[in-house]
Parts: C-alpha cells; structure tokens; sequence
C-alpha cells in the first residue's frame, strides 16, 4: 500500500522530514489526517528529537481537506479527527518547519498555521476558501489570528481570496521566501535547532505555548460545536458544498 505520508528520520534521529505524499493536490482525508496524527504523537516520545521539517510532494503543499468527507454522513466524523491533529500538533513539543510551494489552501494552511515556522517558494499561494463553499475555517478562525492580527485574519477568511508570498510576508503570515524552502528549512534547523539540547528545546516550546494551548483547546471546543451543530443544520453550508463537488454556482437561500 502507498503510503500517503512519509517520515524520514536525519541526522541520527534529532531531525525528522515529513511528507504530504499523494502529489498534486495532496488533498487531507482520513487516511491521512490519521497518519499525520500518528506521527506527532510518535514525535512526543522520540527522546532524540529536536525538529520536523513538513511538506508536500510535487507542486502543491496542499489543496486542503476533502470537500467530499466534509458532507453529511461524513463530517460527523471527519472534523473532530482533523480538529484531534491539530491539537496533537499545537501541544506538540518540537519545532515544526513547514516548507510550501504552489498552493496552500484550507485545512492545508491551517496545518501550517500550527507550526513555528513557515518557508515558502516565491510561487506560493495561501487562503482559506472555505466561505466560498458556505462554511468556515475553524483552526484558521483560531490560529490565523495569532500569526497576523484580526484584521487580516477577517479579511482572508471572510472573503476566500489567496494572497502569494509576497502578501503573506508582508502580513507575516510566512517567515522567509526561498527559492528552496525544504532546504532552507532544513538549513535552518540544523542551524539554529539541532546545536541545542532536546529536552531543552521542548521545555522551551512548552513555556512558549502554554497559553496558546490553553486558549486553543478551549475555543476549538466552542468552535467545533458552532461548525457541527449550526452550521451543518444550515441549508447554505450542504448547498455550498454539493455546488462545488457538482462543478456548479451555489444556489444562496441565506438561511
């Protein structure tokens, strides 16, 4: 079986790069929602590690979460198994480097928002186009907030529009542009992480997100609840989604 996400372990185990591995899209299922989790659980108990490098193979970080396990009779179960990665993500204590190319969209931004930090090539595109489809982000209507500020975090995920790298460093979305952002990344680390001790490292990610984590488990609680409860009962957010696996414009009732 093709694995759909790949971990090789560097540099005697203190530096881990992960893989999205079902190029183009990438496109986040439950198989691989589940494989990532279990990486990062992995991650808290590997002593020696000190980084993770994450990210996509071929041309695209990651169009996002499947449209079709968002609909009824699926999301049920889909949402909470994503919404359980980012958890084991944000409590995570290893740095995680993201590294982006192409198109970075959906709940593949939102995983990038759960890391320290962000490389991209100059080709890099980022949204949150969920309002397109008549839904919500909600990891981005959380964490976008803590890299850029309310404002821009409103204005990306209200509107559904991408930003290229450019933009998104200029909102501080991003960290650093690169021509190779997997080998800048990697630089990095092995510069700036791995000459560090392990256990001290996660002491320091620990007291660094501490009230991140907090916060974060408590809105997403309420924000889950929201996306499950209300919105899903709504005529909208099944239309938006069912126009867009159909190739069509939604059909608004606004109810």
């Amino acid at each position: 079986m093709t694995e759909v996400v790949t971990c090789e372990s560097l540099d005697g185990g203190a530096l881990w790069h992960v893989r999205l591995a079902t190029p183009k899209a990438n496109i986040l299922d439950r198989a691989k929602i589940a494989a990532l989790t279990g990486i990062y659980q992995k991650a808290r108990d590997a002593r020696d590690l000190k980084a993770v490098v994450l990210e996509g193979d071929g041309p695209h970080f990651s169009f996002g979460a499947s449209v079709e396990e968002h609909m009824p009779g699926q999301y049920e179960e889909m949402i909470p198994a994503f919404h359980e990665l980012l958890k084991t993500m944000v409590d995570s204590l290893v740095p995680t480097i993201a590294s982006v190319r192409g198109q970075c969209l959906g709940g593949g931004l939102e995983i990038a928002l759960a890391t320290s930090r962000i490389f991209v090539s100059p080709d890099a595109m980022f949204g949150q186009p969920e309002i397109i489809l008549g839904v919500f982000a909600p990891i981005a209507s959380i964490l976008l907030t803590e890299r850029v500020g309310r404002g821009a975090a409103e204005h990306i995920c209200l509107t559904g529009r991408s930003l290229d790298a450019a933009e998104a460093f200029r909102v501080g979305l991003v960290d650093e542009i690169a021509d190779d952002p997997t080998e800048a990344a990697i630089t990095y680390a092995r510069s700036h992480l791995l000459p560090h001790s392990a256990s001290s490292l996660r002491l320091a990610m620990r007291a660094l997100r501490a009230d991140l984590s907090s916060r974060f488990h408590q809105r997403l609680q309420d924000t889950e609840e929201l996306y499950l409860e209300e919105l899903m009962a709504t005529e909208d957010a099944v239309e938006g989604l069912r126009a867009f696996l159909e190739k069509r414009e939604p059909e608004w009732s606004n109810r």
